[in-house]
């Protein structure tokens, strides 16, 4: 006689909860191992994904971005022909994203289609890359940007210290970090309340620039392309901080199973956007 091995199987990078009395499901059970699935709640709504696809993409990269797309451009003209290229390059992104969203039903973005369609080696390079370099160098800069213009008003007369714009930013990601591991609820609504003062902020420059048009403020839009030439090493600078302004459509995509019905809402989302 012989002891045969005991072969446990977890599919789908799952997990079995346990029973009320704290011993796990039993292999020999009849009850089927979906009903004791770890899923993620959802409580992504359309508004809620909207919001989150429009705060992340007004953030700080729309008043710092413009800056640094006309230093590069040197034109008036060309600057405005490479925000309009990046917005078609996004554009396009975002429909990609929207159909991965509806066809890849999983959490993640980036890393769970790469690991779909190359493998978990790639998978696993780029969410290192992600975890290590990329998402700590976005939120240092919005992070600093966000302690800066909370203290524009208080030092109109001055220099902001630096250690306070320092301080200030600790304190943002900290109180971030917590809401977020709260409530997705609370989170969300946060969301959309910012959401709401990132457009209001937008229309309060954008509507004042409008009615100087209508008046006839068009001068710098007369030999839009004359100035300093585009350099060879300016222009991709420039398409940086066009796309890093537009960056945050694949947002939506990382909270895919807290979506209500993600079949519907994501690709409504993307078209909203």
């Amino acid at each position: 006689m012989y002891r045969k091995a005991a072969v446990t199987t977890v599919s789908n990078g799952s997990y079995l909860q346990g029973q009320a009395n704290g011993r796990l499901p039993s292999m020999d059970s009849e009850q089927p191992a979906q009903e004791g699935k770890v899923v993620l709640k959802k409580k992504v709504t359309l508004l809620r994904g909207i919001s989150i696809i429009i705060g992340t993409i007004i953030g700080a990269g729309i008043f710092i971005s413009p800056k640094g797309i006309l230093k590069n451009t040197g034109s008036v003209g060309m600057s405005l022909t490479v925000w309009t290229v990046c917005g078609i390059l996004s554009l396009f992104g975002a429909l990609c994203y929207a159909e991965l969203g509806t066809c890849i039903k999983k959490s993640g973005g980036h890393y769970t289609y790469i690991l779909e369609a190359f493998g978990p080696l790639p998978a696993f390079v780029r969410v290192w890359v992600e975890l290590l370099i990329i998402r700590p160098a976005a939120t240092a800069v919005i992070s600093l940007a966000f302690g800066r213009y909370i203290l524009e008003p208080f030092f109109m007369q001055c220099e902001i210290p630096e250690l306070a714009i320092k301080l200030i930013t600790a304190v943002g990601i900290t109180l971030v970090m917590v809401l977020n591991s709260t409530s997705v609820s609370w989170s969300a609504r946060i969301q959309i309340f910012l959401t709401f003062c990132k457009l209001v902020a937008i229309l309060i420059i954008i509507v004042p620039g409008v009615i100087q048009l209508i008046r006839g403020e068009t001068q710098h839009f007369k030999n839009a392309f004359a100035g300093n030439d585009a350099s060879v090493m300016g222009l991709p600078l420039a398409f940086y901080s066009g796309m890093y302004a537009y960056s945050g459509w694949f947002y939506l995509n990382f909270v895919t199973e807290e979506v209500e019905n993600p079949e519907k809402y994501v690709p409504n989302v993307f078209l909203d956007f």
